[in-house]
């Protein structure tokens, strides 16, 4: 195995958020499994196909075997086992974040979600594979078991409820895994978002040889100084949504109709004109002057925008609207926030009037949400912009997509700390081994008669 260069697959991926961020760390992506149309568009366009937008960026090296579409993932395994089958032991790293709205506490928390239940055909393909790490995402809800916190705590078959992430550390236990879960901060590795986060790791146990297990929390953290610094990102402070997202304003701009072929007519965007921060530099990189797509403006109505300037001039930015201030302009919603230009953005949610921008009576493009969530101002978005209705459960146009995503400077910064965990347990393997051969030709050598 190539450990410079090891190989991985992404299940539920997603646009590519993860992905793009673990190939940018040097993993070589052999293929991703979505099953959203929508979403797909836009990986296959970004991550798969080579396109003039894409040149020279990382892309998946996509088995023949494979057709280049959404795939749902338990039919996928169903029909490819004998694939997977083949290349058993070539994986180093099964990754993905299964669904997580039934655990997210920002939606209809439930424990009756089916999605609840995916993540056993990520364990599925971890099982056929065999690869040395399984990584897992998901929100914090995921710790939490349905029911704790009431008074009367509900028992099944005479236990306390678990969590899922209870379920998951036990599923990779019993498929010979030892496991970490902890929370990281998207915001603690250069992306102007606090976006916490829920992240399991297994080691496989037999790779370990009966050293301790490589810590990934402190190998996180003693690579993020370097980590930001290469990025010329700062260190001891976080990055703010002013930071972010104040080349993309509306003042002293020129507008033309919007050049998106998949938007319909009478909207307008801006002429984009240059990055103005250390990180718009770093997402506009390699753009040689391009302006990046999706900066598509709402049409809000003037009694909204109204609203909106009552809620920027009356109320707290950077906090969630309290209810006096909701019932005092009259709104129902009741999760708005108008964004602070100083600090970092609150989590990015799949609907995009969660968040106001911080100086103008208006909800973000897709561009400003993907410049919240790191994505590289040449990562184009495909699909419809919105949906509402009976299709929201169905669709997953680009606010959703982005909402969604694992941020790709987080997912830069694992894939490059779990290199460095297979390379120091291949080192530290092989000590071990020598020392024991080394230690085995010592006794033969005594026991000789000469």
């Amino acid at each position: 195995m190539n450990i410079s260069k090891p190989s991985f697959v992404d299940l539920f991926s997603g646009c590519g958020g993860l992905s793009l961020g673990l190939m940018k760390a040097g993993w070589k992506g052999l293929f991703a499994i979505e099953q959203s149309p929508d979403a797909f568009k836009t990986l296959e366009h970004n991550l798969i196909e080579k396109k003039e937008h894409n040149a020279g960026r990382p892309r998946f090296d996509w088995p023949d075997w494979l057709g280049k579409g959404p795939h749902e993932v338990a039919e996928f395994v169903r029909l490819q086992r004998c694939q997977l089958e083949e290349i058993r032991g070539e994986i180093q790293l099964v990754a993905g974040g299964p669904p997580c709205q039934g655990f997210s506490f920002a939606g209809k928390r439930t424990g009756k979600d089916p999605r609840n239940e995916l993540f056993r055909h990520h364990l599925e393909v971890v099982d056929i594979l065999n690869p040395e790490l399984v990584l897992m995402e998901n929100v914090q809800g995921i710790e939490i078991a349905f029911g704790a916190g009431k008074k009367t705590r509900k028992k099944q078959r005479g236990r306390q409820r678990k969590s899922y992430a209870s379920r998951i550390r036990e599923a990779l236990e019993e498929h010979g895994y030892d496991v970490q879960q902890d929370v990281l901060r998207a915001v603690d590795f250069g992306v102007p978002q606090f976006r916490p986060r829920y992240f399991t790791l297994g080691i496989r146990k037999d790779l370990l040889y009966g050293i301790e297990t490589p810590d990934f929390l402190v190998e996180l953290a003693m690579r993020r100084n370097d980590f930001l610094k290469n990025r010329r990102l700062p260190v001891l402070r976080s990055l703010t949504v002013e930071d972010a997202i104040s080349d993309l304003t509306t003042d002293d701009k020129e507008f033309v109709e919007c050049m998106d072929e998949e938007s319909p007519t009478g909207f307008r965007e801006i002429v984009y004109h240059k990055p103005e921060t250390r990180y718009q530099r770093l997402m506009h990189e390699g753009m040689n002057g391009r302006a990046p797509n999706s900066l598509r403006l709402v049409n809000h109505r003037p009694e909204t925008i109204k609203r909106f300037q009552e809620i920027l001039s009356s109320c707290r930015k950077g906090v969630q609207l309290s209810e006096m201030d909701r019932e005092r302009l009259g709104i129902k919603k009741s999760a708005i926030v108008p964004l602070a230009p100083d600090l970092p953005s609150h989590t990015l949610t799949t609907l995009p009037d969660d968040l106001l921008h911080y100086s103008e009576p208006r909800i973000h493009t897709v561009r400003e949400h993907a410049r919240l969530q790191s994505f590289p101002d040449w990562f184009e978005f495909r699909g419809k912009y919105t949906t509402g209705g009976e299709r929201r459960v169905k669709d997953c146009p680009r606010y959703t997509q982005v909402g969604n995503a694992v941020p790709p400077l987080l997912a830069e910064a694992i894939g490059e700390a779990l290199i460095q965990i297979l390379k120091d347990i291949r080192i530290t393997a092989a000590s071990v081994q020598l020392q024991e051969t080394l230690g085995k030709e010592k006794s033969i050598g005594k026991g000789r008669v000469l």
